[in-house]
């Protein structure tokens, strides 16, 4: 007996097309034919009206969302199919969960399933054990194939002999092995970024520098000639790539990544792509073929990398950032173990402040520590002069070649660039020589490709001068400096504090010495504990600035001295005597009317009042020189006499003469001999003066 029926034949018939990877759909057409051809089986069954649902072409039948088969679905449950058409029963699912939905759904609405090999019916229990068997098989046949795929796959990787891809820099002789590129540009790019990477010990400079100088790097391009060379600037992680693959350590890798499986909107998900651990690798063959690097520097390397990174949990430290405090991330709290952050204030934002809020900010506990930066900074700056002062002559020579050698390292990129952009040219003349010159449809394309070769090479002709002659000035600005940066190897504490020393340099030097310091606060002391690279440990203890106290603190005898002044003058002659005597404010500038009335008010010194001095009884030098009927000058030499008590509390200041002083006995018998006839001179020659 037939299993169509004519209330199946009133519906529609659904013929369902999946195949499982972009390459099947566009390589395997003769599955795809088959399966499109399912729709005149159909027809000869006895259906007129067939759809296709094509939306899974590509799409895998293991756990991943197919909007085809819930398309199919859904038409099923409205009772518009009368039968479900595909290939095979793994076209229509390949886990249990899917295939068992779909007949359940199928046999609820008598909706019928067809094949190549026949027709069933859901609900019928034989028709129902088949197709579940056949379901079961399908689901089993996948893992097998699978498995042994992956078995494979892991047998030639543990041999070395597997490369899906081949990285940029190495090219393929035979089918399992690998060699560096002969191309010599390829070569020295790759070797100029570990060197620049050396030098510089982040990703990201080396980028920046990459960008800045205008050197491209050669990346991968697949086409329909096949692999082929592609120039052009880098990103950030061409660079990140070529740093962090082990392949340019001369070691063959495989099962550098896995995945993880995860369930959404009540689906399985698979997470492909995520990083493991070295220790985790499925393959590792050091020594498998030629690198441009050794595995030690490559392990080094990936120290760095991890060091630098932020935002991170563990032990790194960031890489140097902007700022001007020496040690942000270098230093970890003796309290808590948790790292210390720097807030930066002040006017200009320069000002940096290590704190440790790591109990605050995670369980909003209060706060652990918080210090000034710049004390600290300074003594750990004294450890590392006292440190490098052996190597200084060494280091000015070193630096002194690295300069020189930026410049070389910049020309050879552009002689290499310039040199394969004229063979480009060459073959663009080449190849506009051999096409007829009437065939002026092809022979001007060719003209204009053979131009702008032409133009791409006095591009760089003209760069290439212009390096020279920036170089040439280099050269000469060397010769110049060259002694003053051999002078500063010698004086390793002046070159730190000569203004080109960058805080980012100085935060290079401190990272290369120093693994981590240890921070406790004791009271007003500061105890740090600097652990150096090597292993070796020193102690150092620092004054904790105390509250209110910064750097532009005004000296503590200008203070006194301005609290003594106003007592006797107002502040714009206050400034003027404190200018005389050479005193300057906290920050190094001359005194001003404004500027002493600031420091009166911050310490709470009261302002002159006119007429108070003379309250107070005290004369000036002028004063006391007209009440004695003196000159100034005679009052000054009685002072210098010692037969008159005065005060002067800082050279250029006033003299200050007690109104009961002059009234002393003394005083006044010294006063009257200033002011007695001279003595005639014993020369009986000399006449006397009549006025």
């Amino acid at each position: 007996m037939s299993k169509i029926g004519s209330d199946h034949l009133a519906r529609q018939a659904v013929v369902y097309v999946r195949q499982s990877t972009a390459d099947q759909v566009a390589h395997n057409l003769e599955s795809k034919r088959r399966q499109y051809a399912l729709v005149e089986r159909a027809r000869q069954l006895g259906w007129a009206d067939v759809e296709v649902i094509d939306d899974d072409l590509g799409r895998s039948g293991s756990g991943v969302a197919r909007p085809g088969f819930e398309k199919l679905l859904a038409r099923i449950c409205e009772g518009r199919v009368g039968s479900v058409v595909s290939i095979e029963a793994s076209r229509l699912a390949r886990n249990g969960r899917d295939w068992h939905t779909l007949l359940e759904f199928c046999g609820l609405v008598g909706t019928l399933i067809v094949d190549e090999d026949g027709v069933y019916d859901p609900r019928h229990p034989n028709d129902r054990l088949l197709l579940g068997m056949k379901g079961t098989m399908s689901e089993m046949e996948l893992s097998v194939l699978r498995q042994r795929s992956h078995e494979a796959l892991r047998q030639k990787a543990r041999r070395g002999e597997l490369f899906m891809t081949v990285a940029i820099g190495y090219v393929r002789s035979g089918r399992d092995r690998i060699e560096q590129d002969p191309d010599r540009r390829v070569q020295d790019a790759i070797h100029l970024v570990f060197a620049k990477f050396d030098e510089m010990r982040s990703v990201r400079q080396v980028h920046l520098w990459l960008r800045q100088e205008q050197i491209s790097l050669p990346a991968v391009v697949h086409g329909p000639d096949g692999r082929s060379i592609q120039w052009k600037l880098p990103v950030y992680n061409t660079v990140l790539h070529i740093l962090q693959n082990p392949i340019y350590a001369g070691a063959y890798v495989f099962g550098r990544t896995g995945s993880r499986t995860v369930i959404e909107d009540g689906r399985k998900r698979v997470i492909q792509g995520l990083r493991k651990p070295q220790e985790e690798w499925d393959v590792l063959i050091p020594d498998h073929h030629d690198g441009y690097i050794s595995w030690d520097t490559y392990e080094r390397n990936q120290r760095l990398i991890a060091d630098n990174a932020t935002g991170k949990f563990g032990p790194a430290r960031g890489a140097v950032r902007r700022g001007e405090a020496l040690l942000a991330g270098l230093l970890r709290c003796g309290h808590c173990s948790r790292k210390l952050h720097v807030a930066y204030s002040g006017k200009g934002g320069n000002t940096g402040r290590y704190h440790c809020r790591g109990s605050q900010i995670n369980h909003g506990g209060a706060r652990c520590i918080s210090f000034g930066g710049m004390r600290v900074d300074r003594a750990v700056s004294t450890e590392i002069i006292t440190r490098l002062q052996p190597l200084g002559i060494e280091a000015a020579l070193q630096a002194d070649a690295v300069r020189g050698q930026a410049h070389t390292e910049k020309r050879h990129q552009l002689e290499l660039s310039l040199e394969q952009a004229r063979y480009e040219a060459s073959r663009a003349r080449r190849q506009y020589d051999t096409v007829d010159p009437d065939n002026r449809l092809v022979a001007s394309e060719l003209e204009a490709r053979w131009n702008a070769r032409l133009a791409g090479v006095a591009a760089l002709e003209d760069q290439l001068k212009l390096h020279a002659a920036t170089t040439a000035a280099s050269h000469s600005a060397r010769a110049i400096n060259r002694a003053q940066l051999i002078s500063l190897g010698a004086d390793i504490e002046r070159a730190w504090g000569c203004p080109g020393t960058t805080p980012a340099t100085k935060k290079q030097i401190i990272r290369t010495l120093v693994e981590e310091i240890v921070v406790t606060v004791d009271g007003e002391t500061i105890e740090l504990i600097i652990h150096w690279k090597g292993g070796a440990h020193s102690g150092l203890a620092v004054r904790k600035n105390r509250c209110g106290q910064h750097r532009w603190k005004t000296d503590n005898d200008v203070v006194d001295l301005t609290r003594a002044l106003a007592r006797l003058m107002p502040d714009k002659l206050i400034a003027a005597v404190l200018n005389r005597a050479g005193k300057v404010t906290g920050r190094g500038n001359g005194w001003t009317q404004s500027r002493v009335c600031t420091l009166r008010n911050y310490h709470q010194i009261d302002v002159y009042r006119e007429g108070e001095r003379q309250e107070r009884g005290e004369l000036t030098l002028d004063e006391a020189a007209e009440v004695l009927a003196l000159s100034p000058s005679s009052v000054r030499r009685l002072i210098q006499e010692d037969r008159l008590p005065a005060r002067q509390f800082c050279k250029g200041a006033p003299w200050i003469i007690k109104s009961e002083d002059l009234g002393r006995q003394d005083v006044i018998e010294a006063a009257g001999q200033r002011r007695g006839p001279r003595p005639s001179s014993e020369n009986p020659d000399q006449k006397t003066l009549e006025l």
